[in-house]
């Protein structure tokens, strides 16, 4: 990673555009989500070919590499529970 990593702020603020832009959710939906609202199994749009897409479009605008062994059912299950998983990738740049 180059430069200073993006603050919690800034990875909320572009998980939640990508969540936006991947499944094409309504932005004014995906700001009231909060560290319970469901994701994987909640969201139609968050099927299994969407995952993939969404761990593409993390991996590039947050400057992350995923492993195929990083992918849980836990950190999809809620958006706390990856958008704590983004901000341990961006820490470990």
């Amino acid at each position: 990673m180059t430069g200073l990593a993006p603050s919690r702020n800034e990875v909320d603020a572009k998980l939640r555009q990508i969540l936006c832009d991947v499944l094409g959710l309504d932005p004014s939906d995906v700001a009231d989500f909060d560290g319970d609202t469901g994701l994987f199994g909640h969201l139609p749009e968050l099927d299994s070919m969407a995952v993939a897409g969404l761990l593409t479009e993390m991996e590039d605008r947050l400057d992350i590499i995923i492993e195929d062994d990083d992918v849980d059912g836990e950190m999809l299950e809620t958006f706390g529970g990856l958008l704590a998983f983004a901000e341990a990738k961006v820490i470990e740049g």
